[in-house]
């Protein structure tokens, strides 16, 4: 299961163009690793899903090589409509940051 992880890994770092979708993730893993479109559709959504559940449980979710994302709290705050100046509250919420590592942030500034 590692192996194939650190291989996904590497296979989106090097093919990442544009947006990727799932079914690009499914297809990538399938012709990659040799395995099953079930399998693939399962494989992908598993890694989704566990990273959903870190999310919701309010845990960092490292991928080395790759970055780090994080569930941050903003408090309340009023804002502005800038067309027609009206003031709102918005309400406090949870947001995913992220935060490329290294390897990343010197891939993309070569």
């Amino acid at each position: 299961m590692v192996i194939l992880l650190i291989k996904l890994k590497i296979i989106l770092l090097v093919t990442m163009s544009n947006n990727v979708t799932r079914q690009d993730l499914y297809d990538l893993t399938h012709k990659e690793l040799g395995i099953s479109k079930n399998e693939c559709v399962r494989f992908v959504d598993s890694i989704f899903e566990t990273l959903i559940k870190n999310f919701e449980k309010g845990n960092k979710v490292k991928i080395s090589l790759f970055g780090s994302f994080d569930v941050k709290q903003k408090k309340s705050r009023i804002g502005r409509n800038p067309k027609t100046l009206e003031t709102k509250q918005i309400s406090s919420r949870k947001v995913i940051t992220f935060k490329p590592s290294k390897f990343l942030s010197r891939k993309i500034n070569k």
